[in-house]
């Protein structure tokens, strides 16, 4: 069985420069790392849709912007109805002991996250410097490291 999975690249502009929500997973058995927040969506759960719900239960933050919303075309046929969307970037596992498929979105949202969630722990906005420190420290999942390492590519052409 394959999982899908949507999680956000939630940003905001700060007095330092910009901003991600990350937070650390805290469940039985595994490494504690930062991630970003997101998960598991439901069958026939519009991805946006599941990830205002992840972020909500693991930030307690309301998304009001998802980049690619608004653009977004739904189709509807006689077998199937189909949302295209243009995300950030997606990933896939290649190997390892999940498989798993995930989209990986641009969001704003208002206010300050719980710092405790759905299976997770220290929930902060961090700037950009503590998650290269993080990364640094192999303190960052590896399945949102290719993700994080993109936009911070992105947003300061230092990181390759």
């Amino acid at each position: 069985m394959i999982h899908v999975n949507v999680r956000g690249l939630i940003i905001r502009e700060a007095e330092n420069g910009k901003q991600l929500v990350i937070q650390l997973r805290k469940r039985t058995g595994e490494p504690e790392v930062y991630e970003l927040p997101g998960g598991r969506i439901n069958e026939y759960e519009k991805m946006v849709d599941g990830l205002r719900r992840e972020i909500m239960e693991e930030t307690g933050l309301t998304v009001n912007v998802i980049r690619g919303e608004a653009d977004s075309l739904i189709t509807a046929g006689r077998s199937f109805s189909v949302e295209c969307i243009k995300p950030y970037a997606s990933y896939q596992t290649i190997e390892g002991p999940v498989d798993s498929f995930g989209v990986y979105f641009l969001c704003e949202a208002d206010g300050e996250p719980q710092r405790e969630g759905d299976d997770s722990g220290d929930v902060h906005w961090a700037g950009l410097d503590e998650v290269q420190k993080l990364i640094a420290e192999k303190r960052v999942s590896e399945i949102d490291l290719p993700a994080v390492l993109l936009f911070l590519r992105d947003e300061t052409k230092t990181v390759g």
